[in-house]
């Protein structure tokens, strides 16, 4: 039977009892927790398996794919530029990229791709995987097209395009392409094992996915937005195991880490900016980025979601197993979770290779998340 590895603080055992249960009744394949509180980890676990032939023990340095959970860390890569004065929220777009106000896009400002709500949520058809592996084309593309709504007024969630549209301006303001930025200016000072893409040499401690079931649009309005949103990222589960989605460099889908460096670099905001004596972010950058930007029914996701500047806030008729304060989230698909709780100065961070139905967490993740949260009590 897989067993559970790593540290865990007595008063956390419970995270630990729930891993080793989820493990043994196959609920999980495998996975990591990590929990930082106010700078030390006082849980990091990992446990399972990385093949679904349970075969090959999930390792220490082992990495997942975490889907969405991949926008918070490009996210904070963005504030940087934000907290140096590179890049401004409340600034059109077209100011750094002046080809994206065509088609009615003048008036898009930073704020409405960090928050969901430009109005471009995802590509026009014709669209394919090659496309959007290709990140300049896809931005290229994107600058193009008109808005689907009017910006600023609704969120829209973007699946996929937000990371190519945030690396185009991390290229422009920066002068690097957002893999190096974030390499440079996180992952390597953090000594976070995090990237995006994950280059061949490491593939042997990559974890295989089990995929989720799949996401039909069946029923769904083809007009809508979130029809419109999904039906131009054709993106299964598995691709994330091919080597195409592998070198890709995806701002929004492709980061391969696991718990306990999703939770170094989560500090960054947890901690007010600042880990181990190095300012990454200024508290204000940090309070900023928690300031509420929309609220209301999300037109990709179709539930009631609330969006800072690059992170979701808690939404506790939503997700009520994340409680309210100054908190910033996400969750990738499938069940990856990264929660940057300020209040507390606390991060949690979890992976795992068998996906759960959904974008917004899973029975684990909630299960998971009240337990640490009932710990801190």
């Amino acid at each position: 039977m897989a067993q559970t590895h790593g540290h865990c603080d007595p008063a956390f055992s419970r995270v630990r009892d729930l891993l080793q249960q989820f493990l043994a009744s196959e609920e999980e394949l495998g996975a990591s927790i990590c929990v930082n509180l106010g700078g030390q980890n006082v849980v990091d676990l990992w446990g399972g398996y990385t093949d679904t032939a349970r075969t090959k023990p999930w390792e220490e340095d082992t990495l997942s794919v975490v889907w969405s959970v991949s926008k918070v860390v490009t996210a904070i890569a963005t504030q940087i530029l934000i907290d140096r004065g590179l890049l401004d929220p409340n600034e059109k777009v077209s100011k750094y990229w002046p080809e994206f106000a065509a088609n009615g896009k003048d008036n898009i400002l930073v704020s409405h791709i960090l928050s969901h709500t430009s109005g471009v949520s995802s590509w026009e058809l014709p669209n394919s995987l090659e496309d959007i592996y290709d990140v300049r084309k896809s931005a290229d593309k994107l600058a193009t097209q008109a808005p689907w709504w009017t910006p600023g007024t609704q969120s829209g969630y973007h699946v996929t395009n937000q990371g190519h549209l945030l690396a185009e301006l991390v290229r422009r303001t920066s002068g690097k392409p957002l893999e190096e930025f974030i390499r440079d200016e996180l992952a390597s000072p953090l000594a976070a094992d995090y990237r995006l893409g994950v280059p061949e040499e490491d593939w042997a401690r990559t974890a295989d996915i089990e995929p989720p079931p799949p996401l039909g649009l069946e029923g769904i309005d083809q007009q809508s937005i979130a029809f419109r949103s999904y039906v131009s990222i054709p993106m299964p589960a598995e691709s994330c195991m091919t080597p195409a989605f592998r070198q890709a460099k995806l701002g929004a889908a492709n980061g391969f880490t696991n718990a306990r460096a999703l939770a170094r670099i989560g500090s960054v905001v947890s901690l007010g900016g600042t880990v181990d004596g190095r300012q990454y972010l200024s508290s204000k950058t940090v309070d900023g980025m928690l300031v509420e930007q929309i609220s209301g029914p999300d037109l990709v996701l179709l539930q009631d979601l609330r969006f800072g500047l690059g992170v979701g806030l808690p939404v506790p008729q939503t997700l009520p197993w994340l409680p309210d304060g100054r908190t910033g989230f996400w969750c990738g698909w499938g069940g990856s979770t990264l929660i940057m709780d300020v209040g507390r100065r606390m991060t949690i961070a979890y992976t795992m290779n068998k996906m759960g139905p959904g974008t917004l967490g899973t029975d684990r993740t909630a299960a998971y998340v009240r337990a640490i949260y009932e710990a801190v009590a």
